[in-house]
């Protein structure tokens, strides 16, 4: 068994091996994808109300849309590679949520539907939706205790 100054002096060892992160690329690239991200949202929001759709239908019909794509593309193996790109970029959007889902369901499907896919794939998106419900209702709140 190694003595304490060994294992301090490993430590500083592998510290100055490890490869120090990309901060302004990853940031960069995080950037372009979820802006090129939530620009394809605009445009489909655009696309609904060219259609004479009103603002609040329009944006109902963009997440549906959009999740739609991100579940699609999960599906198919390409959001994980815009994820590998765009890291928290690709996260962020209403795509990453649908990732989330998607990813979680593919990965325990072989563990059956109820007890495998259908129990596990809310795990990590669990937390979202409970927080999200939530804070929703406590803005509902507040706001009808400010203005009626």
């Amino acid at each position: 068994m190694a003595n304490k100054s060994q294992q301090q002096a490993y430590q500083q060892l592998a510290k100055k091996h490890i490869p120090k992160p990309d901060y302004l690329g990853n940031s960069l690239r995080a950037f372009l994808v979820g802006g090129a991200i939530s620009a394809l949202g605009q445009g489909v929001t655009n696309f609904y109300l060219s259609t004479g759709m009103a603002e609040s239908e329009a944006g109902a019909y963009t997440a549906i849309t959009m999740i739609f794509l991100g579940a699609l593309l999960t599906g198919l193996g390409i959001y994980d590679n815009l994820a590998k790109i765009g890291g928290a970029g690709s996260a962020l959007p209403i795509t990453g949520f649908a990732n989330t889902i998607v990813s979680a369901a593919m990965d325990f499907k072989s563990e059956g539907y109820v007890l495998g896919m259908a129990a596990q794939m809310y795990k990590i998106a669990g937390p979202v939706i409970t927080y999200g419900v939530t804070s929703a209702i406590l803005a509902g709140l507040v706001k009808w205790l400010l203005w009626g």
